[in-house]
């Protein structure tokens, strides 16, 4: 029985490779010369839109790397996917997440874009961001980063801050997240490094700095934190709309800049013959991405068990995979963060 198209497809095309930055954390690897030929993003496009329903939603992400290193591939492989999702009837929504030093005009063509919802890379202070985020000179980046936050602002083009905490940096989260805010930015994404080892000391700093972190948490004055904004969503059963993550290959694909397929961007890594996350086949082989078998998520037996089972978000395969390597079986960090998150929340609505 052939599989049925999706009404969301979440595709994620790998434009480059490279980047500016030498950050410690990169998941992704040493920088390495590979950026997509406009004729492999084009055909991972039309094989997005022919996986869809009509009039379904294309949710298009551009990865990197630094995606604006290849504005104008983007902004060639952007035009054509909305002429083409549109002729259907359907919907594009397009997200960005840019390290924010390059200045060039073809990138802030892309990221003035009003269609296009961007993400800032920025770990919060100066100090802190530029422990990790540096240049491939060496010098730090917080500088360039906040002046396109500010710059966004100023275009009235509100973005997301993505940022990125580890077990050296948890303890400044807090401090972060109001120089986030005192920039002007109305939203906060923390995001942790799961890639590295979290010990029990840091687990109880990450217990500290989510719970001051939610002292900081005032979406209604215009700041949100997406720890908690969607814990509160859960919590309160709100109707949020259909989204493809985390779908993990069934109705989600990333696109290496070599045309490769992965179920989930993070996994992308090195590219090489060896990732065993990488999916059968290449993006310019077939006429749509409906082969793939959807993977188990969140099935591990204490999950039953859980009290917050029904607002927990340990479902995303991808992050179990980098855990556990086991879609289905998240660890401990992330359980745990799950849980903090839930008090955090539960105290400051005044739900205990």
């Amino acid at each position: 029985m052939p599989a049925l198209p999706y009404n969301v497809f979440e595709l994620t095309l790998m434009v480059t490779a490279e980047c500016p930055l030498r950050c410690t954390y990169c998941y992704n690897g040493p920088r390495r010369a590979a950026t997509m030929d406009v004729a492999a993003g084009r055909r991972g496009i039309d094989r997005a839109v022919a996986s869809m329903q009509p009039g379904g939603r294309l949710e298009l992400g551009f990865f990197g790397g630094e995606p604006l290193l290849e504005a104008p591939l983007i902004r060639e492989l952007l035009d054509y996917a909305r002429a083409g999702v549109s002729a259907g009837g359907g919907k594009v929504d397009v997200s960005i997440t840019t390290n924010g030093v390059v200045d060039t005009p073809a990138a802030w063509d892309i990221m003035l874009d009003a269609g296009v919802r961007m993400a800032v890379s920025c770990d919060g202070a100066a100090a802190t961001h530029d422990r990790h985020r540096k240049l491939a000179s060496g010098a730090g980046s917080h500088t360039l980063a906040t002046a396109t936050l500010a710059r966004l602002l100023r275009e009235g083009r509100p973005p997301t801050a993505v940022m990125v905490t580890r077990p050296d940096t948890v303890a400044d989260l807090p401090a972060g997240l109001e120089a986030i805010r005192d920039l002007g930015v109305g939203f906060a994404h923390p995001s942790l490094d799961l890639w590295c080892r979290w010990n029990d000391d840091d687990m109880d700093n990450l217990s500290a700095a989510v719970e001051a972190s939610a002292n900081i948490w005032r979406p209604a004055n215009g700041f949100g934190i997406g720890w908690f904004d969607d814990m509160a969503s859960r919590l309160a059963g709100l109707n949020i709309a259909p989204c493809a993550r985390c779908a993990f290959g069934a109705g989600q694909i990333a696109v290496s800049p070599a045309g490769n397929l992965y179920p989930c961007e993070r996994l992308i890594g090195q590219d090489g013959d060896d990732n065993p996350h990488r999916l059968h086949g290449h993006v310019m082989d077939g006429g749509d991405f409906l082969g793939f078998a959807p993977t188990p998520a969140r099935a591990e037996p204490q999950c039953a068990e859980c009290t917050i089972r029904h607002a927990c978000n340990t479902f995303c395969r991808c992050s179990n995979v980098v855990r556990t390597g086991d879609g289905a079986k998240p660890d401990r960090l992330l359980c745990e963060l799950n849980r903090m998150i839930f008090r955090q929340v539960c105290r400051v609505l005044k739900l205990e």
